[in-house]
């Protein structure tokens, strides 16, 4: 009766973990196409271009928007002369802020300043701003 108990034992562990892997297996399967619909695709939208009209930004001023799904910048800091940039800190990722008394960038998080072009002007930041392409149309700005 010993004999015939350890092996019933022993087909219940090995069932046990027979149905554990085929769950685990299964679970995979079913959570794969729901991991592939809420993850970001690669390279998604790099190729993509965002149009601006010319009025929208003011000389000495800055224009905000979202390019490639992350915030960017439009500058014109003389006539006819347009700036577009990443406005995110290459610190630590916050968003920056134009200071139109200055004509520069702000860090909000840990007090970096970048000029007009991108360039650091002091604080942590270790790199400049990311810039991107402008080409310019009769009335509209296109960046990427």
């Amino acid at each position: 009766m010993d004999g015939n108990s350890e092996s019933n034992q022993q087909r219940r562990t090995f069932l046990g973990i027979l149905l554990g892997g085929v769950g685990v297996v299964l679970a995979g399967f079913l959570s794969w196409p729901i991991f592939r619909f809420l993850a970001p695709r690669a390279g998604a939208g790099e190729g993509a271009k965002v149009t601006v009209a010319k009025a929208e930004v003011k000389v000495g001023g800055a224009k905000f928007f979202a390019f490639q799904g992350h915030p960017a910048v439009l500058l014109q800091p003389k006539p006819g002369e347009f700036v577009a940039l990443t406005a995110v800190c290459t610190h630590l990722g916050c968003i920056i802020k134009w200071v139109d008394a200055k004509g520069e960038f702000l860090c909000p998080c840990h007090g970096g300043r970048f000029s007009s072009e991108g360039k650091v002007l002091g604080g942590p930041p270790p790199k400049p701003l990311k810039s991107y392409t402008v080409t310019i149309g009769n009335t509209d700005l296109v960046v990427g």
